[in-house]
């Protein structure tokens, strides 16, 4: 099994990217929220989030403030078998543009030796 990750800022187009992975084949897709540190960092320093006054700990003021802050990108995750990997990798950069340019993204492939408990939700979807 691979697991394919892709990153973009083009929050505006998750939606066709993760049916296009799923037409491409993935038995299913993740979505996630993304924050990078250094944005969350920005906008803390010019007062877009605020720092809470009282923290038990940092982990604590950290979902704090990812809470208050607006996600600049979204992640995708799709556990697929090997042959499925390049249908994904045509697929977003379809929707997305040449991912080699910058600003369409970041994908990368992780070899997974186990996975237990995977499904296959496209094979209950019937998209008419």
């Amino acid at each position: 099994m691979k697991l394919v990750v892709l990153m973009t800022a083009l929050v505006e187009k998750g939606f066709t990217v993760a049916q296009a992975w799923q037409m491409a084949g993935a038995p299913g897709v993740t979505i996630v929220q993304m924050h990078g540190l250094y944005r969350l960092q920005q906008q803390v320093s010019h007062g877009v989030v605020e720092l809470p006054r009282m923290v038990v700990s940092m982990a604590a003021a950290l979902a704090a403030i990812i809470d208050n802050a607006q996600a600049e990108g979204i992640m995708f995750l799709s556990l697929v078998p090997p042959e499925i990997v390049d249908n994904l990798i045509v697929a977003a950069n379809a929707e997305l543009g040449d991912l080699t340019e910058p600003g369409n993204g970041v994908l990368f492939v992780v070899d997974v030796e186990r996975a237990i408990g995977v499904r296959n939700h496209a094979e209950n979807l019937r998209l008419d």
